[in-house]
């Protein structure tokens, strides 16, 4: 038996939520074109007959100027040691950077594998100047892949499971994620919002389910300012039923969500606030 930790590290919107998602074939992490829509740690757990991985997928990396951006910041920063591979993940269509480097200096490089995602919309030589570029680092293998059209995805999982260790099942074989019910429901309502929302609005919005009565889930959804309760609700509550709508699509039949607004003036300004939202 193999098994072992792998988190996937770098900027916003590189694609990693996307990659976790696809290498476990469920949704793990909600995904949007939004950066920072990952605000904590999520695992998902690939089990096979003879190995387990369990991918951590994290927050991007960037220059926090809120409570909220440095909890995040941290989260992503924490989920660094400890593992067995480390995968910096790149954006093909954007240059290496500045904040690549950066990410890539908090990496211990000798078991970081580089991955150069969105092949399927950058263009051939987008995908090999990043190679070049990144080549310097001397990490342990790089591979470009496409997350969201799944090509490489396979050959990259097959060289992450030949670096496991022996080791046991940290996880039920039928576990695909270690976050719970009531927070995943949170984040597909949050999902729908960064979707039909614009803007600075999207990060401004917390989510939180407040009671969980099967089939009801009444979910709290949080913003800063007064201003902005109207734009989520929508013009007759347009917004808020089309949000509703949508995550009842990804829950089992006969689910019943509530959604209700709240102002909480400033909130990810505030790192009580911050902590208590669970970031």
């Amino acid at each position: 038996m193999r098994s072992g930790f792998v988190t996937l590290v770098g900027r916003p919107n590189v694609g990693k939520s996307t990659l976790v998602n696809a290498i476990c074939g469920k949704k793990i992490s909600i995904v949007s074109d939004k950066p920072q829509t990952t605000r904590r740690q999520v695992r998902g757990i690939l089990t096979r007959p003879d190995s387990q991985i369990v991918f951590v997928d994290t927050p991007g990396l960037h220059k926090p100027v809120s409570a909220l951006g440095e909890r995040v910041n941290a989260a992503a920063i924490e989920s660094i040691s400890d593992v067995d591979v480390a995968c910096l993940v790149l954006d093909a269509t954007m240059p290496f950077g500045s904040g690549d480097q950066w990410v890539a200096d908090r990496l211990d490089l000798s078991k970081t594998i580089v991955i150069v995602n969105k092949t399927d919309v950058a263009s051939k030589k987008q995908v090999v100047n990043h190679l070049i570029a990144s080549s310097g680092l001397d990490a342990l293998a790089y591979f470009p892949i496409s997350a969201k059209s799944g090509h490489g995805v396979a050959d990259l999982v097959a060289h992450i499971l030949e670096r496991m260790p022996e080791g046991p099942m940290y996880y039920p074989d039928d576990i695909v994620s270690d976050l719970p019910e009531a927070e995943f429901v949170a984040e597909l309502v949050r999902e729908q919002l960064l979707a039909a929302t614009h803007d600075e609005l999207p990060y401004s919005i917390a989510t939180v389910v407040t009671e969980w009565e099967w089939p009801r889930i009444r979910c709290e959804i949080i913003v800063e300012r007064e201003s902005q309760k109207g734009m989520v609700i929508g013009k007759g509550g347009a917004v808020l039923k089309m949000v509703g709508t949508a995550v009842r699509q990804q829950l089992p039949p006969g689910v019943f969500i509530e959604l209700h607004v709240k102002v909480d003036k400033d909130w990810q300004r505030k790192p009580d606030r911050v902590e208590r939202l669970g970031y």
